[in-house]
């Protein structure tokens, strides 16, 4: 059987390319056109598995940052009552063979069973608002929550389609149907026979999730509240911050000498690439003697004190002065 996402085909592809009636009304004849429609379709559905496997390893890296998730549970938890699902536009950049999505925003629409109505005026405002503050950033596909690719769907591309060459779609499971959120990010491409029925087949793309230093910050702190009963966390100081990237360094630094030592003892085999990294490292670290390091470090942690101590200063003044205008 074809994997869900080939649902969203049009079923008439199948009958109309293959599956057509037999002219002849004699019963060896029609026999002969069951048969030959049985493989047909069997074959169709055949080249179907190829072309979702083949474009699936092809297609564009998508490259997800976490303030896109973020803001999709977000706007999954702030939905209107009684709508199953929120859909939105994203953002980002692309290349020859990645897709960076940077931003979204969701876009108000209401769905049933027959009809499909979005807001494609809030839409465009969004963007011209988003192009203001980040010109780079540009349309590069939609989202929806739900695990499903539905019939609706196909319709929403197309919209989008008009807007972005070559579209990629968003689904993230936020009812978490298999005890995970699961991303994924698809491609349409139309399908079919020329002077028949043209159907839309969404094919997987291989997701990967990225993050920038001031993103990592906020996915640690958000990491750290699963050993939090009440499931809160504040942010730590600096110099907590500082002793922890020196424990983790440390442990990494204690990760390399075992691997060394285990090396030297013959315990386990050398990896060429490994010491190519540790040679790359190793050049890395400046030459410097104990003494300037240490000079250095004092002279930044002057520099420190004396910010800290005229901003509290600024601070005390401005308190002061308070005072004396509501005297």
């Amino acid at each position: 059987t074809p994997k869900p996402v080939l649902k969203v085909i049009v079923a008439n592809v199948v009958s109309n390319c293959f599956c057509q009636p037999p002219t002849s009304a004699r019963g060896q004849q029609q026999e002969s056109h069951g048969d030959l429609r049985s493989l047909s379709s069997s074959l169709f559905i055949i080249i179907l598995h190829f072309l979702y496997e083949v474009m699936a390893v092809h297609g564009p890296v998508v490259k997800i940052h976490p303030v896109v998730l973020a803001s999709i549970v977000d706007s999954y938890e702030r939905r209107n009552e009684g709508a199953s699902r929120v859909i939105g536009t994203l953002l980002g950049t692309t290349d020859k063979h990645s897709v960076e999505v940077t931003n979204c925003f969701s876009v108000p629409h209401n769905e049933s069973e027959d009809e499909v109505a979005v807001d494609m005026e809030f839409a465009k405002n969004m963007y011209e608002l988003h192009k203001k503050v980040s010109p780079s950033e540009v349309i590069i596909g939609w989202y929806a929550t739900g695990y499903d690719i539905t019939e609706h769907s196909v319709l929403i591309h197309e919209y989008y389609s008009r807007e972005a060459p070559s579209p990629i779609h968003l689904t993230v499971d936020t009812a978490l149907q298999s005890n995970k959120m699961n991303i994924r990010a698809y491609v349409s491409s139309q399908m079919g026979v020329p002077g028949k029925t043209v159907g839309v087949m969404f094919t997987p793309l291989t997701v990967k999730y990225i993050y920038y230093d001031t993103e990592r910050i906020g996915v640690d702190l958000l990491h750290r509240t699963r050993a939090s009963a009440s499931r809160t966390n504040g942010l730590t100081t600096d110099l907590a911050q500082v002793a922890s990237a020196a424990g983790r360094v440390q442990e990494m630094l204690s990760t390399v000498l075992s691997y060394i030592e285990d090396v030297l003892s013959g315990k386990v085999m050398a990896d060429n690439s490994v010491g190519r990294f540790l040679m790359d490292l190793v050049n890395k670290v400046p030459k410097i003697t104990a003494e300037d390091f240490e000079s250095m470090l004092n002279s930044n942690i002057n520099d420190l004190l004396m910010v800290t101590y005229l901003a509290n200063l600024t601070q005390a003044q401005i308190a002061l002065n308070e005072k004396l205008v509501v005297l």
